[in-house]
This record gives C-alpha cells, sequence and structure tokens, in this order.
C-alpha cells in the first residue's frame, strides 16, 4: 500500500487530557510515524505519515480523541512523505 503524510491541527479542549500520549499510543497500534505536539494556542498539531488505510483510521481516531477531550474541529492537509521513523510526543 501506498504511505501519505497529513499535517494539521486539532481545536479543541485537547490539552491536559491525555490527547499526546493517546496519539501517540494509537500511532503505535496502527504503525503509523510522525509527532504530535502542543501549541501555545492551545491547540494540538500533528503530523502523521505512514499507510493510508493506517493514517486515515488515526486521523478519524483524532475527531474525538481520548476520554475527556472535547474535539471541536480536526484541519488535516496532505504533504509530500518525509520517510518519518517513529512516533514522537514533543514537548
Amino acid at each position: 500500500m501506498a504511505s501519505v503524510c497529513l499535517h494539521g491541527y486539532v481545536e479543541g479542549r485537547v490539552q491536559g487530557v491525555g490527547f499526546r500520549q493517546g496519539t501517540a499510543a494509537q500511532a503505535a497500534r496502527l504503525q503509523v510515524s510522525g509527532w504530535v505536539r502542543n501549541l501555545p494556542d492551545g491547540r494540538v498539531e500533528v503530523l502523521l505519515e505512514g499507510e493510508s488505510d493506517a493514517v486515515r483510521s488515526l486521523a478519524k481516531w483524532l475527531e474525538h480523541g481520548p476520554p475527556g477531550a472535547g474535539v471541536l474541529a480536526v484541519t488535516l492537509q496532505e504533504r509530500p512523505v518525509e520517510d518519518a521513523q517513529g512516533f514522537v510526543v514533543q514537548r
């Protein structure tokens, strides 16, 4: 299957609810590479890369996130594949 790369933002109650750790756990389960980080404006930024179905599955998970999250919007755009290795929770 073809690899894809999605970059974007998650808005809502997504900080202080385990969103980054939940995203990393889902990424590991789905074998998706990339990273996730909190932004000063309260959003979470993500880069997801891997097999198309796995990346799309993780993108779908972002729409609700972990228990306690209140996702209002997910905005993702396709980007050229960067050949990311592993998944990192950035500080």
